[in-house]
């Protein structure tokens, strides 16, 4: 009997977000690699968001490869509430959150990534370039950021903070928990989560994702940090937390880049 190739459910969280969605999704129908559910959640945007989709789902439709792809409109409570609804949506293998003005680099992304794949894989992850409002690339995050990726990951390297984008990360959806709510920083505690459970971690060796620069956590960068001390020190403890943090600030401060 031969094994049929994994499902890959990506997942798109938008608000008010009709420009920056039609490239994203252009990006995952483009896909070569057949065996993609691509999942748009949608907060009830005002704006033309839910045209934008309707459009995406009718151009998928025409396409000889078509994707599943299925969405969903109404109000949440927030980011990380609407990403645990994706979570619910998902029948895939693997999930992958794609941010709505992100994009996958190439139309050979996941297929590149899937030639990889054993039935042992929980976890692949992998580079991200940043990229400005304009598509302009502006580096890797390994290079722009004191956050350099690991060619090993595991739960423990998240020690001083992320090292890898959630974007750049795609998770065995059985061992995927859902987001903590009213965190900024939901998405460390989620990708240490799944790295506890994984038997298998694979670095791609590839960029990923084309990361769109900004988002809430910058925009409230108090908040985002208060709320990875916590996380981190709900993982590593109270005193190795607090080691880390010293690292983590000197670092910034060294390397006059914003931690």
């Amino acid at each position: 009997m031969i094994a049929r190739p994994p499902l890959l459910s990506i997942i798109t969280v938008v608000f008010n977000g009709a420009y920056y969605i039609k490239g994203t999704a252009q990006s995952v129908l483009a896909q070569t690699y057949p065996h993609i559910e691509y999942i748009v959640v949608d907060g009830g945007s005002s704006d033309h968001t839910l045209t934008a989709i309707k459009n995406a789902e009718a151009a998928n439709e025409k396409l000889l490869n078509a994707k599943i792809f299925r969405w969903v409109s109404e109000q949440d409570n927030g980011l990380y509430d609407a990403m645990n609804k994706g979570l619910r949506m998902a029948t895939g293998d693997f999930v992958w959150f794609l941010n709505a003005g992100d994009e996958l680099p190439t139309a050979t992304t996941v297929e590149k990534i899937m030639l990889q794949y054993s039935p042992q894989t929980d976890v692949f992850f992998g580079e991200t370039m940043l990229v400005t409002f304009t598509r302009h690339p502006l580096g890797t995050r390994s290079a722009l950021t004191t956050q350099k990726l690991p060619k090993t990951l595991t739960w423990e390297s998240l020690r001083m903070g992320m090292v890898v984008c959630h974007q750049a990360f795609i998770a065995r959806r059985a061992i995927a928990p859902n987001f903590i709510a009213d965190n900024l920083a939901a998405d460390i505690d989620w990708v240490i989560e799944v790295l506890k459970k994984s038997r298998q971690t694979i670095n791609t060796e590839l960029v990923l994702a084309n990361y769109l620069v900004g988002g809430i956590s910058k925009q409230r960068h108090r908040q985002s940090l208060r709320d990875r001390y916590e996380v981190l020190k709900k993982h590593y403890g109270l005193w190795p937390n607090l080691w880390s943090h010293l690292g983590i600030v000197w670092r910034a401060i060294f390397s006059n880049i914003q931690y």
